[in-house]
């Protein structure tokens, strides 16, 4: 048994509980709304040639808004998402693409996010070729052929972040699945063993044996800040004692299991986009600003002179220990005043994480922030209307807006 058929398996037999459409659904308007947030950024215009599953993932993700499985340190819903809706899915192809990109990316497991893959694409890619081709109706031999003919593209790294690379490798990704699972319906072969090659390759642990239910094990975070996951936490911890940061702030020390950090590689951001990935930035706009959100990571906020000040006197201390997820331990803060004045803070689990997961109230302010009137877009959204919603906000070159 290759991991591939067992995957395709699964995805083939699932049948969907309340919980699985419920999240499916959450998932859906999540992924529309990031995009629709985006729709005047630079990349608009970049992308615009690239095909619909592609140009839409790229577009969901660039401002690194959209939901993550905290487990793997996946963004299932931005590569599968795309690629259902590129297919003319539902619901169930898309818990079938989420449910397979979960699992796999545990059999890659955090030492493959470690050594610097973007697990988000080499998970994505097969996972995106069993959601469209659950969409395009294959069985299981179909869909195991498409995971394969997708291992080409299961690629990306870590130096992306901060440019648009990062986000155009997810929507590679996505398109790659949305190409395998055509070409297998075409009747393309493939050798379902290369997928687990591939796996023991990049430093995974192939396995046919893995939770039958929930469609995705964990469930998944809703980001409520526009930014890299690992900053979820830092920002939520100094919201909460904001208001007792009285003066100048003198200093600031964290201290972080190292692993929880990994992915924010910009100390010194220069861009909008590298203080997305900038943990001494997220200490700045946490204190500077009411709201860390769009405006916070623009170019120009990144650079204002308070920002800057802030980030020179932001001191990181990386614990060590084994990390699994972006949520292990917990963050602790100390804000040293001038006068000699400290306020500590420390935090486990932000809002919009799994265990803590969002309120009505959140999901529709951060609705309200991706756009005036994406709040109407989201009401009673089908697929289908999410796919002429998309098409119409994000044509492709030469089609009419």
């Amino acid at each position: 048994m290759t991991a591939a058929r067992a995957l395709a398996q699964w995805a083939h037999g699932h049948r969907a509980t309340p919980d699985d459409l419920a999240l499916a659904e959450r998932a859906l308007a999540d992924t529309v709304a990031v995009a629709l947030a985006a729709r005047a950024h630079p990349l608009r215009s970049i992308a615009a040639s690239l095909p619909d599953a592609a140009r839409w993932a790229a577009m969901a993700h660039v401002l690194d808004f959209d939901d993550l499985h905290t487990d793997t340190t996946t963004h299932i819903s931005v590569v599968t998402v795309p690629a259902v809706l590129a297919s003319g899915g539902d619901a169930r192809a898309y818990l079938a693409g989420a449910g397979v990109m979960a699992r796999l990316g545990t059999m890659l497991g955090w030492g493959h996010y470690a050594a610097g893959w973007h697990a988000t694409c080499t998970a994505g890619a097969p996972a995106a070729a069993v959601a469209a081709g659950t969409a395009l109706g294959l069985d299981v031999d179909g869909l195991a052929t498409a995971m394969a003919l997708a291992v080409p593209a299961a690629g990306g790294g870590q130096e992306a972040f901060g440019t648009h690379g990062k986000a155009l490798q997810v929507g590679f990704a996505a398109e790659a699945g949305v190409r395998a699972a055509r070409l297998a319906r075409a009747g393309a072969t493939a050798d379902p063993r290369v997928l687990d090659a591939w796996l023991e390759r990049v430093g995974g642990k192939p396995a046919a044996d893995f939770p039958a239910a929930p469609a995705v094990p964990g469930g998944l975070a809703v980001k409520l800040f526009p930014c890299c996951y690992a900053m979820q936490r830092p920002i939520a911890a100094l919201r909460e004692v904001r208001e007792q940061v009285r003066g100048e702030v003198t200093a600031v020390h964290v201290a972080t299991p190292a692993g929880t950090v990994h992915p924010l590689i910009h100390d010194r951001p220069a861009t909008g986009l590298e203080g997305k990935f900038s943990l001494p930035y997220a200490v700045a706009a946490a204190l500077l600003d009411d709201y860390p959100g769009f405006a916070s990571f623009t170019d120009e906020a990144v650079r204002r002179p308070g920002a800057r000040e802030l980030i020179e006197r932001v001191h990181v201390e990386r614990l060590p220990g084994e990390t699994s997820t972006l949520l292990d331990g917990h963050v602790t803060l100390r804000i040293g005043l001038a006068g000699g004045g400290e306020v500590r803070t420390e935090l486990s689990l932000p809002p919009g994480a799994p265990q803590r997961p969002p309120s009505e109230g959140d999901l529709r302010a951060k609705a309200v922030a991706c756009g005036a009137d994406v709040p109407a877009l989201l009401d009673g959204l089908t697929w289908s209307g999410a796919a002429h919603v998309l098409r119409t906000h994000f044509p492709h070159q030469g089609q009419e807006a």
